[in-house]
């Protein structure tokens, strides 16, 4: 048991989905797991196992930002020996041609987050998806007619930007969309040599302003999930 996961040893399945919100991960498992028994509920992160076709599978809540998805991924991997590691969260789209609802594979994920700077001593690390998770996730939306994208992310430490037109100078050098947590994760799964790969649903638009309802976030983007257990 850790510190922020009161799951006994054995009650997390090798591969774990990871949804930002506490409340996405509970329609997860209630929606798409068979027997989902609730393992965690330290600070209201709600964790469950289950299985999908036969497979067991587990669902773990991680909080915004970066600080929060390295706690979690670093006690679920250094606690309980998970190997796969599948982000599935939203994003906000940098592009014009990244629409409500799109699905992105995250390849790498820039960012400007501080977090790297630290180990590294102020170098660039360049926090990529693990290849083979990422030609699966390919292959899986191919084979269920799912329409994605696939390039480089934002992770920002930083929701509500002062500057409105902040985000045009990443969406010059091609960055499809941002949130705040993959480049943590892909950071620390590198280091401790696991697989991890984000899947995002675009929740809003930075381009065209537009956006989806909190419930919508919480309880929609099945496609992606879909994706993620596929390949799970």
């Amino acid at each position: 048991m850790s510190i922020h996961i009161n799951a006994k040893k054995g009650a997390i399945a090798p591969t774990v989905l990871l949804p930002g919100d506490p409340m996405r991960a509970k329609w997860i498992a209630e929606t798409f797991l068979e027997n989902p028994v609730q393992y965690n509920d330290v600070r209201g992160m709600f964790g469950y196992t289950g299985t999908f076709q036969g497979k067991p599978v587990s669902v773990q809540g991680t909080g915004m930002g970066a600080p929060s998805i390295s706690i979690y991924v670093h006690e679920l991997i250094n606690e309980y020996d998970i190997q796969k590691l599948i982000r599935v969260g939203s994003a906000g789209s940098y592009q014009k041609d990244v629409n409500i609802r799109d699905i992105v594979v995250a390849m790498s994920a820039s960012s400007n987050s501080c977090m790297n700077n630290l180990p590294f001593q102020g170098e660039n690390f360049a926090p990529t998806a693990h290849a083979e998770l990422f030609m699966d996730a390919i292959v899986a939306a191919k084979e269920k007619n799912i329409p994605v994208k696939a390039g480089n992310i934002l992770t920002s430490d930083i929701f509500y930007q002062e500057d409105p037109n902040y985000y045009k100078k990443w969406a010059k050098y091609g960055v499809l969309c941002v949130e705040m947590e993959t480049a943590a994760l892909y950071t620390i799964a590198a280091r401790f040599q696991v697989k991890a790969l984000s899947l995002l649903t675009i929740s809003d638009s930075l381009v065209t302003d537009e956006t989806t309802t909190s419930d919508e976030r919480a309880q929609t983007f099945k496609e992606m999930i879909e994706i993620a257990l596929a390949i799970s």
